[in-house]
């Protein structure tokens, strides 16, 4: 357990409902009906993430694409040194949201081994899918192992 403190724009409480939401959302495989209005506002304001104008804008930047999910994960992989995708630097995880930012790292670690499989080989179907769709485009074709 996390012990998370208030800061000026989240109370411990705030922050602990907004890392069960984290953990929900990792848990039930990244869908957009767990990414909520309170874990995508945290995200841009409190995890150096830009806005992406929506919650529904920034779903489709880092979670329709695997690899750009992959991507996203490595900012709250601890073996990658959780630094921000955006910006490079660790900030986010210090000053007041350091508690809530490194338990949400901590939840990632967790997980991230099955997140990692899953997600290479939905960007490997993507990638095959494309080169068949190019293929064919010309009308050639290969058989996959």
């Amino acid at each position: 357990m996390h012990e998370l403190k208030d800061s000026e724009f989240l109370t411990a409480k705030e922050k602990a409902i907004v890392l069960k939401q984290w953990k929900r959302f990792i848990e039930n495989g990244l869908r957009f009906e767990d990414f909520t209005e309170r874990l995508y506002k945290h995200l841009h304001l409190h995890c150096s993430f830009i806005a992406h104008f929506s919650r529904g804008g920034f779903y489709a930047t880092y979670f329709e694409n695997p690899e750009h999910t992959i991507r996203f994960l490595h900012q709250f992989d601890t073996g990658f040194g959780c630094k921000s995708i955006e910006y490079g630097g660790q900030w986010w995880i210090q000053g007041d949201y350091a508690d809530i930012n490194k338990a949400m790292c901590d939840t990632i670690d967790s997980y991230k081994a099955d997140l990692y499989v899953k997600l290479s080989a939905k960007a490997r179907e993507n990638d095959i899918e494309k080169a068949r769709s190019l293929l064919a485009k010309h009308g050639l074709s290969i058989a996959t192992g």
